[in-house]
């Protein structure tokens, strides 16, 4: 092997996708590169040119692009070790933006054809072109997972389908089977679990060592009765390609311990347990969750906050997913916050009173997003119907104590009040129905700034705790209202582009006077915004940022690939977000965490992907520039 090829296989191999070819297509790609030299200020590649005829591969220098109708006339950098122009190549036309030498440059270059050559090659280097955002976030997970790997043990992934976790063919009897013979198959197959179907094999209900407990010994059932007489009916039932954690989170909400699998014609497949999911790694999701639902007073719910950590910290080791982790904390977060709402209804005697028939409890922010971290405060409220004979101030009246008293509980379990008190003990946000109405069309009509800043909150409310009925209606209601007001989302639009992403003309990144970037305000916060606005226009009801973007982006003529790029932006500012705040939690326990973090400190690829992360949100914000033309 010639020296200079030596010198070459130590460079690629320093750099994504490159440190993951098969040797011999390495070999192929060098013998197929040159090597140019550009000096500063020289174009490499611009628009005038037409049809791309070369991929560069930065070998030394800086380069900076330049795209053409950019909201700011944003420049990007792309430093040594980067490939580009991709996209261009992949659907050979020009490029869209300036490349220019922001210093003298040298680039390794590979031909268009032999380009696409190594395309057909290589399934490492396909994948990183045709998903390139997507496949870094792959391979920092998989780092991050190998860092992870001493503190994790082995599990199921959760991201799996259901049907590659089903180790059995489920036990099943029809519903006229005697208790006796019913619990004879299921000593025999060494399960504690009984699916009972029908003629045709759909379950119809499902018999467990429990029910045997408290449905047929305790109440003295004789073991000689049909099967269906003691059997929990409609049991929960999934599709074979739903996503364990589907599963996983099902139990949790439900306090159930088995979730069926079933085919689209509704036939019984198979049968997955709690032990089936976790049998290898003792996550405690059923322990917390039940012990939650169980809970007798506001002490237990605090110690139980404390569990919630140290469980999201075991998952963290794990490698579970960012919209898989941050989907487990608010169910858990959920859960606490639904017993404590329960035990302070009881305690103040306002469950036993008609007016708890018409109220409901609402959280909004990441919250109502379902995407709370560890680091999560309050913002809550409350929506009711008044009662005939009731003023809207005399229901307050009885209801802002109680709302007190659970604010003041949340705090205790680790929620910090409101700084900007955005809390259902403020009568401000503890509201009628009607008065919701009024003051979301003032908003709407208004636009001023207050008005935006509010709806970027508020706007993102779903039902906690009591009528959920309510704030159903009242989502529709807004969604009918915001969609047909474009002054409106034009405002929206105008104040969310105002957050620039902390992209840097001359470093990578632009930082605070300590040397950091906040990676919710400027990071996530682009995408919240731009999904809202997407969501209102389009009449999503979903709250989470990902549904949104996935549910409104046909309508809005977003191309498929296009929104789950910022999608998988998203999700890695989101997990760096998460792993900042594990490693956090490990290092002060008791310290109050931030979300702010020095891109230094970062490896080389995970500083690659959140400056791709933050090009990402330019474009979501280009995005919405060019439709509400600003």
């Amino acid at each position: 092997m010639s020296a200079i090829h030596a010198s070459q296989l130590s460079f690629f191999s320093s750099h994504a996708p490159f440190d993951r070819m098969e040797h011999e297509h390495l070999l192929w790609l060098l013998e197929h590169l040159s090597l140019a030299y550009y000096a500063k200020g020289e174009v490499l590649v611009e628009p005038a040119q037409g049809k791309v005829e070369r991929c560069f591969i930065i070998k030394q220098g800086l380069v900076e692009g330049a795209r053409q109708g950019s909201i700011d006339d944003a420049v990007f950098e792309l430093h040594q070790g980067e490939t580009f122009p991709v996209g261009a190549l992949l659907a050979k036309r020009a490029v869209t933006s300036v490349y220019r030498a922001a210093e003298d440059v040298f680039c390794f270059e590979l031909s268009s054809g032999d380009f696409h050559e190594l395309i057909e090659l290589s399934l490492v280097f396909k994948d990183f072109c045709t998903r390139r955002l997507a496949a870094l976030f792959d391979q920092s997970n998989q780092a991050m997972q190998a860092q992870f790997a001493q503190a994790a043990t082995e599990q199921q992934s959760l991201s799996s389908s259901l049907s590659s976790v089903i180790r059995h063919a489920p036990v099943a009897c029809a519903p006229d089977t005697t208790l006796r013979k019913a619990l004879g198959i299921m000593h025999e197959a060494s399960v504690g679990s009984m699916v009972v179907v029908d003629g045709s094999n759909r379950p119809l209900g499902i018999f467990t060592l429990h029910d045997l407990l408290g449905r047929v010994v305790l109440p003295g059932v004789s073991i000689e009765r049909p099967i269906s007489e003691v059997m929990s009916p409609d049991p929960v039932s999934l599709p074979p390609n739903a996503p364990a954690y589907e599963a996983a989170m099902s139990m949790a909400r439900a306090g159930f311990r088995h979730v069926l699998v079933t085919g689209n014609d509704g036939v019984l497949q198979g049968i997955l347990s709690e032990r089936d999911l976790f049998s290898l790694q003792r996550v405690g999701l059923r322990q917390i969750s039940g012990a939650l639902r169980q809970a007798e007073n506001v002490e237990a719910l605090v110690a139980l906050s404390k569990d919630i950590h140290t469980l999201t910290h075991n998952m963290m080791a794990q490698g579970v997913a960012a919209e898989q982790l941050t989907l487990f904390i608010s169910t858990l977060n959920d859960l606490l916050a639904e017993r404590l709402i329960e035990l302070e209804c009881q305690s103040s005697g306002l469950q036993d009173t008609p007016l708890c028939e018409d109220i409901c409890w609402l959280v909004m922010g990441s919250g109502g997003r379902y995407e709370q971290t560890l680091n999560t405060d309050q913002d809550n409220a409350l929506l009711f119907n008044v009662p005939k004979g009731m003023t809207p101030d005399q229901v307050r009246t009885q209801l802002l104590p109680v709302a007190l008293r659970i604010n003041q509980a949340l705090a205790r379990c680790g929620f910090p009040l409101c700084k900007g008190n955005i809390m259902a003990s403020n009568p401000k946000w503890c509201l009628s129905m009607d008065e919701w109405k009024a003051i979301f069309a003032d908003w709407v009509d208004k636009g001023s700034m207050e008005a935006l800043l509010h709806s970027s909150i508020f706007f993102d409310f779903r039902a906690l705790a009591g009528q959920h009925r309510l704030a159903e209606e009242l989502r529709n209601w807004l969604a009918q209202l915001a969609s047909g007001n474009s002054r409106f989302l034009h405002q929206m639009a105008a104040n969310a582009i105002r957050n620039r992403p902390p992209l840097g003309l001359v470093r990578d990144f632009v930082l605070n006077e300590s040397s950091r970037l906040d990676l919710k305000i400027n990071g996530l916060i682009p995408f919240v915004d731009a999904a809202r606005i997407f969501s209102l226009a389009t009449g999503v009801i979903e709250t989470s940022t990902i549904q949104r973007l996935r549910l409104s982006a046909a309508d809005l003529h977003i191309p498929v690939h296009e929104a789950e790029a910022w999608i998988n932006a998203f999700l890695f500012i989101q997990m760096l977000r998460l792993r900042h705040h594990y490693d956090e939690g490990k290092l002060r326990s008791d310290a109050e965490l931030d979300n702010l973090i020095n891109p230094s400190e970062l490896n080389d690829l995970d500083r690659r992907i959140l400056k791709e992360a933050f090009r990402q949100a330019r474009k979501i914000q280009l995005k919405l520039s060019l439709d509400y033309q600003l």
